[in-house]
């Protein structure tokens, strides 16, 4: 029998703000930060499950304590007794009574146990020798189903819909797998966009994005419309007509101003408008799509659960669904919304800019092609080329295409040589500059 041990936890933080690296209208200067999970078992060979929740810097601190108080969990537990039910110990985390009056189910909590179970998973891959995406295909949809927690979905999402859509799914899911280790899965590149970066290293980093093969860029926007406006147009010039610009606010924008400052972008042709306003403003949103038309809607790397999507699909809101692999609670409820986004028929775009979310994110959009919405045409996944370096298994594009990753596990491990190097504050890259 294999015991898991215990947890262990690490403060880890990158200055990624001495060089304005993303830098956007909301968050000037983060530092991107990881609050790193470990999941310690007693087994012979050091098996362990990694994940982490991503942070900007202040509050990584707090995101660690929450999730140290879910180890009692999982402490002393048989580790087939929990990886044969994740369903159920997904249930029983978002479930507590407790941790339940903290949220309920969003925020710091949530995210922890997005890590626990993001680590629980990470374990089940290394144990199955497999990729985790793979791991997820290769379940049956009742399986599939059994992982899902359908409390407040099934007014429009039955655990008989999501059956449903699974066994659709099943069919030709051998070809898609194939066709995915062939040809890896779609990408587009944030890198160029940071707000904080000149004009001339947005037009080199443009030059460079089309050389490399994306066929899509990323500008953020919402500080000044005039910077926004030449900054857009020095991105067309340099990328030419074929390739698309999406543009992201962060969240900056009140309804109105959202539809004013859209309505003066729109002669750019934005491929869309990310997070116009705050996630939770549903009715917000939804009146920002109708009035920006047709410039489409894209949010969800801040949608704190599977109901914010539920609604947001519910009220036309969105064009596009980006799910976070840290913000909800792993991949149980990524695995939801992913069927939410297939019922309404919404294509899923996943948000990827921060440390290690190309890594674990790739994972989720891979089963969505292989098992779920069986369509990667309007599909993509963020790209930021920054921090790979710093986990065992970094994610690789090339030509503008994630390569498919197959080696066992969530790529979320981070090497132990950064994790020594960027710990919050005693790590060598914090004893001298500035301070997160």
């Amino acid at each position: 029998m294999t015991t898991i041990l215990g947890f262990e936890t690490h403060d880890v933080r990158f200055p990624t703000s001495r060089m304005l690296d993303g830098s956007d209208a909301m968050n000037p200067d983060p530092d991107y930060s990881a609050a790193a999970l470990i999941l310690r078992t007693d087994a012979p060979d050091g098996l362990a499950g990694h994940a982490h929740v991503f942070t900007i810097g202040r509050g990584n601190e707090i995101q660690l304590a929450a999730i140290r108080a879910l180890e009692p969990f999982l402490a002393g537990r048989d580790l087939d007794e929990v990886l044969s039910d994740l369903g159920g110990l997904a249930r029983r985390l978002a479930g507590d009574s407790p941790l339940r009056w903290l949220g309920p189910e969003r925020g710091v909590v949530h995210m922890a146990i997005g890590a626990v179970l993001n680590a629980c998973w990470d374990l089940a891959a290394r144990q199955a020798g497999q990729p985790l995406w793979r791991l997820l295909a290769g379940l049956s949809p009742e399986a599939i189903v059994s992982l899902i927690d359908f409390r407040y979905l099934t007014d429009v999402l039955t655990p008989d819909d999501a059956l449903e859509l699974l066994e659709r799914g099943a069919a030709g899911r051998p070809g898609r797998i194939e066709a995915l280790l062939a040809g890896g899965y779609p990408a587009y590149t944030t890198t160029p966009g940071w707000l904080g970066y000149s004009d001339d290293q947005l037009a080199r980093l443009c030059a460079e994005a089309v050389q490399d093969g994306f066929t899509q860029v990323k500008l953020k926007v919402g500080a000044r419309l005039e910077d926004d406006k030449r900054r857009i147009a020095i991105a067309r010039r340099t990328v030419g007509d074929d390739i698309a610009i999406a543009l992201d606010a962060n969240q900056v924008w009140d309804v109105g101003d959202a539809i004013a400052w859209v309505r003066e972008l729109a002669p750019a042709r934005p491929e869309w408008i990310e997070e116009p306003t705050s996630p939770d403003d549903i009715l917000g949103t939804a009146a920002i799509r109708r009035a920006v038309r047709p410039v489409r809607v894209a949010t969800g790397e801040h949608v704190s659960n599977r109901i914010i999507f539920k609604q947001l699909l519910q009220a036309e809101a969105i064009d596009v669904m980006q799910i976070d692999a840290c913000r909800v609670a792993g991949v149980n409820e990524n695995i939801a919304n992913l069927l939410l986004a297939a019922k309404f028929g919404v294509p899923v775009c996943p948000h990827a800019g921060g440390v290690g979310l190309c890594e674990m994110v790739q994972h989720l959009s891979m089963f969505d092609y292989a098992a779920v919405s069986t369509v990667a045409a309007g599909r993509q996944i963020e790209w930021i080329d920054h921090l790979h370096e710093h986990f065992t298994e970094p994610a690789r594009v090339e030509r503008g295409r994630y390569v498919v990753p197959t080696a066992p596990g969530a790529s979320a491990e981070l090497r132990p040589e950064s994790v020594k190097e960027f710990s919050y504050p005693e790590g060598p890259a914090w004893r001298v500059g500035s301070q997160v």
